[in-house]
């Protein structure tokens, strides 16, 4: 019996730990994967890498709280405000500013946008403050006990709510006319202009559908991590979550964030301190040294 206790716990009590393990990573998987996936959307339409992603969800979180805290609106009505506003925001800075980009040298993008995130977060800094806040929700403090695991409802909510907007738009793509247009403009642009569709649009809508994910991501992960300026810079790991599944791939980016966050939460939990930050980059560097277009990504291949 000693001989046991000193080898470690029991079995069960080590698999209640990997259940946990499990539950977390998930849920902040789906965080990442739901920044990921808007990454993926906007440069499957645009060929654009958007670094301010991140801050779409820091934007995202901010607001809702504003509408919870600040206005005393209910919880699912701010979620609501902040998706909608978030969303308009980022159909508005594709028209004023971005499009103007398209077609300038990749390294010209990058800059811009990450100048554009330096902006939202001293902006988030001038409105709201630098200071930590809480969002309050309807699952905050709520655990339930299944066996000998501790169920928080925000991570529940988080994998229920990434499950759920994954269906809603897998259906917006695939039996909407206007999900088929975004996808014939990510395919072809210039074969999508001359059947009729206002490419121009479509661009537009695509930036309010990934701002908007990324709202509704920085809102479920809000009672978290808490709300904060820096709470964007999750997106450098949905960015590598993106590149882990296949630049390019939806299915790719929600696999990618996943995979990142059960790693993190694992290397975190067994390996030694300072592991859990490195050890999803290290993932990523071995899987593109043998598969570099990532899991599901595919090799293009252009004429010229």
């Amino acid at each position: 019996l000693e001989a046991g206790r000193a080898a470690g716990p029991p079995l069960g009590a080590a698999l209640d730990i990997v259940l946990q393990l499990v539950l977390n990573g998930l849920a902040v998987g789906c965080i990442y994967g739901l920044v990921a996936l808007g990454f993926v959307l906007i440069y499957k339409a645009t060929e654009l890498v958007n670094f301010a992603q991140g801050d779409f969800m820091m934007l995202g979180a901010f607001t809702a709280y504003m509408f919870v805290v600040w206005y005393g609106l209910g919880y699912w009505t701010a979620f609501a405000f902040a998706i909608v506003i978030v969303a308009g925001f980022g159909a508005a800075l594709d028209a004023a500013v971005l499009r103007r980009v398209i077609g300038q040298p990749q390294f010209a993008v990058v800059m811009l946008t990450i100048g554009l995130a330096a902006v939202f977060r001293s902006f988030a800094s001038i409105v709201w403050g630098t200071e930590i806040y809480t969002l309050p929700t309807p699952f905050s403090a709520h655990t339930s006990r299944v066996g000998g695991v501790s169920v928080s409802h925000e991570y529940v909510s988080i994998i229920v709510g990434t499950v759920v907007l994954c269906a809603v738009l897998y259906g917006f793509f695939t039996y909407t006319k206007v999900g088929v247009a975004m996808q014939a403009v990510s395919q072809n642009q210039l074969a999508a202009y001359y059947m009729g569709i206002p490419v121009k649009l479509m661009c537009s809508l695509i930036w309010a559908i990934s701002a908007g994910v990324a709202a509704i991501a920085g809102v479920l992960l809000a009672p978290v991590s808490l709300v904060d300026i820096n709470l964007g810079f999750i997106g450098l790991k949905a960015f590598a979550a993106a590149v882990l599944g296949g630049f390019g791939s939806i299915p790719g980016a929600l696999v990618g964030g996943i995979t990142i966050g059960l790693i993190e939460l694992f290397s975190g939990a067994y390996l030694p301190l300072g592991f859990k930050d490195v050890a999803a980059y290290v993932i990523l560097l071995l899987v593109l040294a043998i598969r570099p277009q990532g899991i599901f990504g595919t090799v293009g291949r252009k004429k010229v």
